[in-house]
């Protein structure tokens, strides 16, 4: 692990961690704002599982819990593809909810949603190139090609050898056969 990917990602995840906790602290003071977007997912959660929560602050919570435990696990370094991840996909409704420049008609109000939209659009980059991110290593699919090439080139020895041997033990078969009278 590098110095620049450990501050990096501490980096990255700093907004999360802060506003995940102050979300999951005072949802209410986003319930206004969520709520169109609560909205529309509300049956797809119900669809998915009947049992799980739908109202608004609940689902804000959630979000928020997501961002708080993704965040310090980014942060950390531990599960850091797994945890760019999950915090890309809570920035997407927080996103769309948060700042939905396309309906303001006050153009102060549209700019100022408009570089947020564009400033979480960026941090969505970011956590899209820390998914994918193996950190200098080989990644599995090389991994798995790798292997495979490794286990062709031990059969293909295995055989050789094996041929080998098998020629050997009947050359010496055939010249023990040959010292014994009979």
């Amino acid at each position: 692990m590098t110095p620049v990917r450990s501050l990096a990602r501490a980096m990255l995840s700093g907004i999360f961690v802060v506003s995940g906790y102050r979300n999951f602290m005072n949802p209410g003071r986003l319930v206004p704002a969520a709520k169109p977007v609560t909205d529309r997912v509300t049956p797809l959660i119900e669809r998915a599982n009947p049992r799980l929560p739908t109202d608004t602050e609940t689902l804000i919570r959630a979000n928020a819990a997501v961002q708080v435990g993704a965040g310090l696990m980014f942060a950390t370094g531990k599960f850091v593809r797994p945890a760019a991840l999950l915090l890309a996909g809570t920035l997407v409704p927080t996103t769309i909810a948060g700042h939905p420049f396309w309906n303001n008609d006050d153009p102060a109000a549209r700019n100022n949603n408009q570089v947020h939209f564009l400033k979480n659009l960026g941090l969505l980059g970011g956590l899209l190139l820390a998914a994918v991110d193996t950190q200098g290593k080989p990644g599995l699919r090389w991994r798995a090609g790798h292997r495979v090439d490794h286990s062709r080139r031990s059969m293909k020895r295995a055989v050789r050898t094996a041929r080998r041997e098998a020629r050997l033990a009947a050359a010496r078969a055939t010249s023990t056969a040959r010292r014994f009278p009979g």
